[in-house]
């Protein structure tokens, strides 16, 4: 047997950079920034998409897709190619936005019989569209998630997830976890977000969201999985 029953099994989407900066003649070669750099960069290249699937000791690759750009492509789709084969439609799926791609990428591992209670994302994904997507197939989302306009109910209003960090409630006893707080996004999806030490910067925090609001021993494997998958 591969793993435990005792571990927590997640699928994992991870966004990297392909880079082919060398390349001229490339099909589907695009301008892409690099969300990654500290400062403003490009590169010739694509966007890849990985679906992983783990238990926190284990990565298995399930799922890729090499991602272009309608408008920042350098080259197109060559025009000899025949439309009704898997390439072709390979080359409409890159030119999709990545959370199209994520969405299909879920499908195919759970028609394939892959499975996994959680899925683990980065800031660029934990949105409220592609949450509820994850949460209408059934599985929860545990992701980061950045002060950026995505708003929460904090009381009785709408809010930032910064004015969420002082309504939250200080957690003891939990090691890099600092504050927690059972909120809702704005379209009522029921979350959970808790603010842990950042680990390279001493006064500041991060945010995880889950949409798993009973999770209380496995939320520290959790914690401890998403900090090592995403840095």
């Amino acid at each position: 047997m591969l793993t435990s029953t005792s571990r927590v099994k997640a699928f994992i989407i991870d966004d990297s950079k392909y880079d082919r900066n060398r390349s001229k003649k490339v099909e589907l070669l695009a301008r892409c920034k690099d969300h990654a750099s500290n400062r403003i960069r490009y590169y010739k290249g694509f966007p890849m998409l990985t679906l992983g699937w783990s238990d926190g000791h284990t990565f298995i690759p399930v799922d890729f897709a090499l991602l272009s750009s309608v408008k920042a492509h350098i080259n197109g789709i060559i025009a000899k190619i025949d439309k009704r084969t898997s390439g072709y439609k390979r080359r409409l799926d890159a030119l999709e936005k990545g959370p199209e791609q994520v969405v299909k990428m879920i499908d195919r591992a759970l028609k394939k019989g892959i499975h996994a209670p959680y899925v683990l994302m980065d800031s660029w994904f934990t949105h409220q569209d592609l949450v509820t997507e994850h949460t209408e197939r059934g599985l929860d989302v545990i992701g980061m998630v950045k002060a950026t306009k995505q708003n929460y109910i904090v009381g009785n209003r709408m809010g930032s997830l910064k004015e969420l960090y002082f309504h939250a409630t200080p957690v003891q006893g939990h090691n890099g976890i600092i504050r927690s707080i059972h909120t809702h996004l704005s379209n009522g999806l029921s979350i959970k977000v808790v603010f842990v030490e950042h680990r390279s910067k001493q006064k500041q925090w991060l945010a995880i969201l889950s949409t798993d609001c009973t999770l209380t021993v496995a939320l520290q494997q959790l914690v401890e999985l998403i900090e090592d998958v995403m840095k």
